[in-house]
């Protein structure tokens, strides 16, 4: 079979399209209301999305054998755990902006799309520079590093009580956008027709607002979708390169993080519905993190001086799965004192 640019099998690219694509759609066409999902619906819709990765790794490992499989699973539990973290933050913007349960999946939608989207460009800038040396390697080690120590020094700070108001996106939206301060359904964008019309409403009499007439106005929710993109865009700069560090394959990274990407809009909803039983995840993000460095430093180090010391695919596999579900374990046999609260 002919290889293509990506060090793989042009049908094999193909393969990973037609099935992002597909489930992509599918999950779209299966979520086009605003109803809130139950935990029901979303453990079913997160078990849907892990099976279908898994079928790719099983593609993977007939028509490229047990290592790349095995460095794509490693990428996807590593994403998806990593994901956690950034999950929690998304629920605070979301308890700050006051968003309905029945909106949220419709933010976390062009969420989505705009993670797809910022870790192809990360993707393809990152491989690119490991192509420079091995130092990279180590720049991007310590740059995860830094990320672990932060998140530890934070400890259990309330995430609920950051202000968002003067957040870089929310200033970006305001300079281009005059803000209605209320809720217009699930619009981002309103007309001043629209906001006359909402204002109208026996709800809303006593409220005071100035109209302008031709002048389209954001909404809360474009303010949170926004806050939302920043924050998951400053995450990309971390699990980027901590993929990275299990495969320098494009398309094995890129794979990975997207088909974790495409099931996060559901785990949202189980993580919601069990955070305050899963209490030491965090724990587990922060152990993976300096594992993750460690490895690329020795990745680096090896590439320089040659020491022969590395971790395998499999080894960081088992490392990735066993942290989660040490931290899993760990939650329920000692729920600690948020549970409490």
């Amino acid at each position: 079979m002919q290889s293509d640019s990506l060090g793989f099998p042009l049908e094999t690219t193909i393969v990973f399209v037609v099935v992002a694509v597909a489930a992509l759609l599918t999950d779209i066409f299966a979520h086009r209301s605003h109803k809130p999902i139950g935990l029901k619906s979303a453990s079913l819709w997160t078990l849907f999305w892990v099976a279908v990765s898994l079928s790719f790794a099983g593609f993977l490992y007939v028509h490229h054998g047990k290592d790349v499989a095995s460095l794509f699973l490693t990428g996807y539990a590593l994403e998806q755990v990593l994901s956690i973290d950034n999950l929690f933050v998304i629920m605070a913007i979301f308890a700050w902006f006051k968003v309905p349960d029945g909106y949220r999946h419709r933010i976390l939608y062009w969420g989505v799309i705009g993670a797809i989207v910022f870790r192809g460009i990360f993707v393809v800038i990152g491989t690119s520079l490991l192509a420079l040396g091995p130092w990279v390697e180590m720049v991007f080690a310590v740059v995860i590093l830094w990320t672990a120590i932060l998140m530890m020094r934070a400890g259990n700070d309330d995430e609920e009580n950051d202000d968002y108001s003067d957040h870089i996106a929310n200033r970006m939206v305001r300079r281009f956008f005059p803000v209605f301060p209320k809720l217009v359904g699930p619009h981002f964008l309103v007309s001043s027709e629209q906001v006359e019309a909402e204002l109208a409403k026996p709800e809303n009499q006593g409220f005071s607002f100035t109209v302008k007439k031709g002048v389209r106005y954001a909404t809360p929710l474009l303010l949170c979708i926004a806050v939302v993109e920043i924050s998951d865009l400053m995450f990309a700069f971390d699990s980027v390169p901590a993929v990275i560090a299990v495969s320098r394959e494009p398309l094995i990274v890129y794979s990975a993080m997207m088909f974790a990407v495409l099931g996060l809009r559901t785990m949202y909803f189980v993580l919601e519905a069990l955070r305050k039983y899963l209490v030491h995840l965090e724990k587990s993000v922060i152990f993976l993190l300096f594992f993750v460095a460690a490895k690329l430093a020795l990745n680096s180090s090896n590439h320089l001086w040659h020491h022969g010391i590395e971790i395998s695919a499999m080894a960081s596999l088992y490392v990735v799965l066993g942290v989660l579900a040490l931290g899993i374990i760990t939650s329920l046999l000692f729920p600690g004192k948020k549970e409490a609260a």
